[in-house]
């Protein structure tokens, strides 16, 4: 654990109650389940959660035992027992594990003691991290950006309280029963839904935007990096009172009752907001229960259930990757009043008309005056719907994700090689130099040469993300509002499917006398469709611009991620109409797309009885696959990006 003086202080944190609440009560009952902390940048989420930490009460274990077990109820199958009683214990405080998002499958679980193995030839197993986490927190910094192969060991782990290893001639099973603690900002993606459902509370964090208390949060950070010891000891007695209180309500938690009405009210309100499974209502139920003990209340109340819920319930309501998290509180309220309570009137709206609604003369907010009309029409989307994978006919090298097959430095070891190429698979090697030498090898007092070793290299198989780069015309032209909304809709639908796939996405559009790359490449699909949706259409054709920024794009996109294969996918009607020879400036921005070498799909939305042809021309010129749509069909786009990047 870290030196406790360079801990900012839990207490002292300005604002982010809700935050400080849920870390709390789960501090109160880990059997809750951790805490999924969403935010922009720089709100203190890493601040509070290590912070936090320091609040635990201390744990008693086996004074011999590498997997903390407790030595009143120790774990049967630990690869250090049996413990009988009466072993020795010791006292330690409550572990915080950081998981680092770049962490090794080895480093996570364990794996073989390479220095006794080396020194003395003993296939012995050495704890990971989910074995150190054990009756602590486990805490990943920026967990949507995990890879996939550690979320599923998170999930095994989280799911059976322990962590099984076999491999490399180890077979071991431990206890790992730990809080989950993540934080993660959503611009940078959203987090898989099996391991969102496995977080028990989820808070949402901002930035407070009145300048008081943003200049008292300024004043305390300034005052603990200059003098971090003697700002900590200004806050010590806040924070051994809120580290008793921790361990009084841990006290009071077995016996505070939850009686049948409370949870036949939980039941209510779990199902009035349609959460999918059972999970909800026993992680609702948890937190109620801890938030009465950590009030001094024996028993569950209405107010327990109604706080339980707000950090329970918003993750778990979510039907659609797009759909923002959070729930309805006035609903929630209805649920949970009691029958003598006197519901609001909704004609009593101080702020609102006799009817609750406007006054005559306000108007909603962004409204536009009808004199001052719009210079281009927003249409929206239809309800997306479910792509098929999207993926590369042969094994690549991009980035870990959850499309195309892929070796990569990230993943699962499915065998190994003799080769140059890769990463040194250990054990491999030690067995294959034991087995070559009629002696044990040495490593004290003698000197290798890298020749003298068998080298093996390790073989290592996973899941690439790809890089999908639209480029849709938004102009005048595509602003007929039923084949924008299919535009829309197709487009939706791919950005859906790219969040399952991990994928990296990025939105071009043409419209007016200039291209916009209205979102730079990245994992936040969420900001995608939202842009989409807010994409207004109308104006000339730049079809060209909207060429060279697509490529430009792409090319700066590989000097930093050289490995990520990218598909363009370039929408558009065909109609270059903007500046003087637009048609070939349009081919000739297609000649410079072709030889960077882009695999493109050209989607020809063109219609009417007399047609240019150009899109054909194009996808000539671009060496892509022409699909006449037409009326630009949802589907026609969705098969054949699917037929080019299969």
């Amino acid at each position: 654990m870290e030196d406790l003086v360079h801990v900012y202080p839990f207490s002292a944190v300005v604002g982010s109650d809700d935050l400080a609440l849920a870390l709390t009560l789960c501090a109160v009952s880990p059997a809750i389940g951790g805490v999924l902390v969403r935010g922009e940048k720089g709100t203190a989420k890493s601040t509070m959660v290590r912070a936090q930490a320091a609040l635990l009460p201390q744990v008693t274990v086996v004074a011999d035992c590498r997997f903390g077990c407790d030595p009143e109820a120790p774990d049967p199958a630990c690869p250090d027992g049996p413990h009988p009683v009466g072993s020795p214990v010791r006292i330690r405080p409550a572990r915080l594990v950081e998981l680092p998002v770049g962490a090794t499958e080895d480093r996570v679980t364990g794996s073989l003691h390479l220095g006794k193995a080396l020194a003395e030839g003993a296939a012995e197993y050495e704890p990971g991290l989910l074995a150190l986490a054990h009756r602590g927190v486990l805490y990943v910094d920026e967990v949507n950006l995990l890879h996939d192969h550690l979320v599923d060991l998170l999930l095994d782990a989280a799911a059976m309280g322990r962590s099984t290893v076999e491999r490399d001639g180890v077979s071991v099973t431990h206890a790992a029963r730990f809080v989950l603690v993540g934080t993660m900002n959503p611009e940078e993606g959203e987090l898989r839904p099996q391991l969102l459902d496995r977080f028990g509370l989820t808070v949402e964090v901002a930035a407070p935007r009145d300048p008081h208390q943003r200049a008292e949060i300024v004043r305390r950070r300034l005052a603990f990096d200059a003098d971090p010891a003697g700002f900590v000891a200004r806050w010590s007695d806040a924070e051994a009172e809120l580290s008793r209180r921790i361990a009084d309500a841990r006290t009071r938690l077995p016996h505070v009752r939850l009686p049948d009405a409370a949870l036949v009210a939980i039941a209510e309100v779990c199902a009035a907001f349609d959460v999918d499974g059972m999970r909800a209502d026993l992680v609702t139920a948890k937190t109620a229960v801890a938030h009465a003990a950590w009030c001094g209340r024996d028993e569950v109340t209405r107010e327990d259930i109604a706080v339980a819920a707000k950090l329970a319930l918003p993750h778990r309501r979510r039907r659609n990757p797009f759909d923002s998290p959070g729930m309805d509180e006035d609903l929630l309220d209805d649920l949970l009043r009691d029958d003598g309570d006197e519901p609001e009137d909704p004609d009593d709206d101080p702020d609102g008309g006799p009817d609750g609604g406007p006054e005559p003369g306000d108007e909603a907010p962004g409204a536009e005056s009808a004199a001052s009309p719009a210079p281009a029409t927003v249409t929206a989307p239809g309800e997306p719907y479910r792509a098929r994978l999207l993926a590369a006919d042969r094994t690549g090298r991009g980035a870990a994700g959850r499309r195309s097959r892929a070796r990569t430095t990230i993943g699962r070891t499915v065998g190994e090689h003799s080769g140059d190429a890769g990463p040194i698979h250990l054990p491999a090697t030690i067995r294959a130099t034991a087995a070559s030498r009629p002696c044990a090898v040495s490593v004290a007092g003698a000197t290798e040469t890298a020749h003298g070793w068998e080298l093996r290299r390790k073989v290592i198989e996973g899941k690439e993300a790809n890089l999908v780069l639209l480029c849709v015309d938004a102009s005048g032209s595509m602003a007929a509002k039923a084949r924008m909304t299919q535009v829309k809709t197709a487009i939706l639908s791919l950005l859906l499917d790219a969040y399952r796939r991990r994928d990296t996405v990025g939105l071009v559009t043409f419209r007016g006398d200039r291209a916009q790359l209205l979102l730079p490449p990245t994992n936040s699909v969420d900001v995608a469709a939202a842009r989409l949706r807010e994409l207004p259409a109308g104006g000339r054709t730049p079809l060209a611009e909207g060429l060279t920024e697509a490529a430009e794009t792409i090319r700066r996109h590989r000097l930093r991620d050289p490995d990520r294969r990218a598909l363009l996918v370039v929408v558009t009607d065909g109609r270059a109409t903007a500046g003087a020879d637009a048609v070939n400036r349009s081919l000739d921005a297609a000649d410079h797309v072709a030889a960077q070498g882009i695999p493109s799909v050209v989607l020809d939305s063109e219609t009417g009885r007399f047609r240019m042809g150009l899109a054909r021309q194009l996808a000539e010129r671009l060496g892509a696959e022409y699909v006449p749509v037409g009326d630009v069909q949802a589907d026609a786009i969705t098969t054949a990006v699917r037929g080019r990047a299969a």
